[in-house]
């Protein structure tokens, strides 16, 4: 009987939970629509577009032998690491910023680029993100050179085949307006679920017989009916006090 009524007491809870947040599903949905909106707005019209550019760079180790075992291609997508690690170093970097006349330190420019390595390939593909299209691609393309030298010279390798050459982005990699329209009204609906669920938690106030009973464990005598006109008449004696 015990295990009965707490479980009698949570289905309760839960109905009247659902009950105030229904009550405020339209509060609910005007604040995420105002929120969504709101992304919309600043991911279109106020942040600034980011655009990106990618080459693609194939390394592989010439042997004397033509044929090119199985081993000689996994320890090649071991090396890919270091590949990335090379394109991303102080001398490479700096070295673009000088050849393209770059106003920005090594560290900005590392912050742009981005060097990725698919899983069991040797192709290494260099991103940049800049705010000008030709200008991320100027930059991607002249990593992909610089790199290249600097690889062929720390790894002794013969030769970096060029599998891609960098693009000229035409659409924006960032701020995605539909991903951020869409966080934000989810992002509005969730607080204003929380809220409400907070104000209706943290209410202790009597407001029927039946509070009376569920948390004094009292029973009412009697109900004192109040009408619009004795409503009006106490919020009249409120003003004059």
């Amino acid at each position: 009987m015990g295990d009965k009524r707490e479980n009698d007491e949570i289905e309760i809870d839960l109905l009247e939970v659902f009950q105030v947040l229904l009550g405020r599903v339209w509060m609910i949905l005007g604040v995420g629509l105002f929120l969504a909106l709101l992304c919309f707005i600043i991911s279109a019209f106020i942040l600034v577009p980011e655009y990106e550019s990618t080459t693609k760079i194939y390394i592989l180790n010439k042997t004397d032998d033509a044929n090119v075992t199985y081993s000689d291609v996994q320890m090649g997508t071991q090396l890919t690491k270091d590949y990335a690690e090379l394109i991303n170093s102080r001398y490479v970097l700096e070295e673009v910023i000088q050849k393209l006349g770059l106003g920005m330190e090594y560290r900005e420019l590392l912050k742009k680029v981005r060097v990725e390595t698919p899983t069991d390939t040797r192709i290494v593909a260099i991103t940049v993100e800049d705010t000008v299209p030709e200008q991320a691609m100027n930059i991607a393309n002249c990593i992909r050179e610089a790199a290249s030298s600097h690889i062929q010279n720390v790894m002794d390798i013969e030769a970096v085949n060029v599998v891609e050459s960098a693009n000229m982005p035409t659409e924006k990699a960032s701020p995605g307006i539909v991903r951020w329209t869409l966080a934000g009204g989810i992002i509005g609906m969730v607080l204003m679920c929380i809220l409400t669920l907070a104000g209706y938690l943290l209410d202790d106030t009597i407001k029927s017989s039946e509070d009376v009973e569920k948390y004094l464990d009292l029973s009412t005598l009697a109900l004192i009916p109040v009408t619009s006109e004795t409503e009006k008449l106490g919020k009249k004696r409120k003003r004059k006090k």
